[in-house]
């Protein structure tokens, strides 16, 4: 299948959770595409966050709302007309998921059966992606990656939620949508790095505020292993399945989106090459707590089927990865030109010239 950006040009587009970490990153590649984009979001969870680093207000509609709130949000699809929906809003947290369990809940499952109900009522959607997570399977802490034909089944609160948003989707596919007029596909990606994450309870997030605070990093889980992947690989990703699934509506389906098993490192390793690339004396300690929630040793995805099916394939590194992390942090502590440093590293990972938006 032949990806190019160009297809997003004037296409309307609504991301919800688009004040996010990832939501950011996609509608500044969106927006650079020449798509005419709607965001449905709670504000930015953080402050500092991306989504005003990025430059996006007033280049896109930003629509401040809760997923859960099913008049707004589709007050909202009305306004908008959208023919590409992409569902990032979510509780996104493990440790979060344990406090607020019921929160988690309702943002992640109802939230799912808001969006779909949306859908159902529209007559203007042809393509919906909803993005979920590498967490969504029955753990069994295998040393093989997990197809998507594996049992949903996660152990916490958020893992679990997630493996229920799936069978939302699953549902309303099979019982509204069986005529093929919506082409719905789930995207299970795994942890993602890169410039402007400032999320609590993330390891490079963690990192950096040490660095600032010029102390030493402390690592919870140093010898858990996750498919750590730059924030652009599943991004593109996505952009690569809600394209594909428009010219193609067979193509529709279940993906894992995860990197290499080169590149499937554990954390202390993940921290020890943010150590190396950082410099600055940068270094770190094992803080493993005795009585921390349950979390997964060992996640691993097996992304065949997105590579065969779409011609995918990670792009960067994970040296690469922490390299464009640090080098976007850099710029930003030292008060240079976000948008412009993301761009070009969009431009870069997609091969293409810069296009300021």
């Amino acid at each position: 299948m032949d990806f190019s950006l160009d297809f997003f040009r004037g296409k309307r587009i609504l991301v919800t959770g688009h004040t996010g970490f990832k939501g950011s990153w996609l509608c500044r590649t969106l927006i650079g595409a020449g798509a005419e984009v709607t965001g449905y979001s709670l504000p930015a969870p953080t402050e500092p966050n991306l989504f005003s680093l990025a430059g996006l207000e007033g280049r896109m509609t930003s629509v401040p709302g809760d997923i859960r709130n099913f008049s707004l949000l589709r007050e909202t699809f009305e306004k908008a007309q959208p023919e590409i929906v992409i569902h990032l809003a979510a509780q996104p947290l493990v440790r979060d998921s344990y406090r607020i369990p019921r929160c988690t809940y309702e943002t992640n499952v109802m939230g799912t059966v808001n969006l779909m109900e949306c859908v159902r009522l529209s007559s203007c959607v042809k393509s919906l992606l909803n993005v979920t997570t590498d967490k969504v399977y029955q753990n069994n802490e295998w040393c093989w990656g997990y197809r998507e034909n594996e049992p949903l089944d996660g152990f916490d609160p958020y893992s679990n939620s997630k493996s229920c948003s799936e069978l939302v989707t699953h549902s309303y596919k099979n019982s509204f949508f069986a005529d093929g007029r919506v082409s719905i596909s789930t995207a299970r990606a795994g942890n993602v790095i890169g410039g402007g994450d400032f999320a609590h309870d993330r390891i490079i997030p963690d990192c950096i505020r040490a660095q600032q605070a010029d102390s030493v990093i402390g690592v919870r889980n140093p010898c858990s292993i996750r498919p750590y992947q730059h924030v652009l690989e599943p991004i593109m990703a996505y952009l690569r399945i809600v394209q594909a699934q428009w010219e193609k509506p067979a193509l529709a389906g279940w993906y894992n989106v995860g990197p290499d098993d080169c590149d499937c490192v554990t954390t202390g390793e993940l921290v020890e090459l943010f150590c190396r690339i950082w410099g600055n004396g940068a270094s770190w300690k094992n803080q493993s707590e005795a009585d921390a929630p349950h979390e997964a040793n060992f996640l691993k995805l097996d992304c065949t089927r997105i590579k065969t099916a779409l011609a995918w394939s990670p792009r960067w590194h994970i040296a690469e990865a922490v390299e464009k992390t640090c080098a976007w942090t850099k710029v930003w502590l030292n008060g240079g030109d976000i948008p412009a440093e993301m761009d070009e590293q969009i431009a870069e990972f997609t091969d293409t010239d810069v296009v300021t938006c």
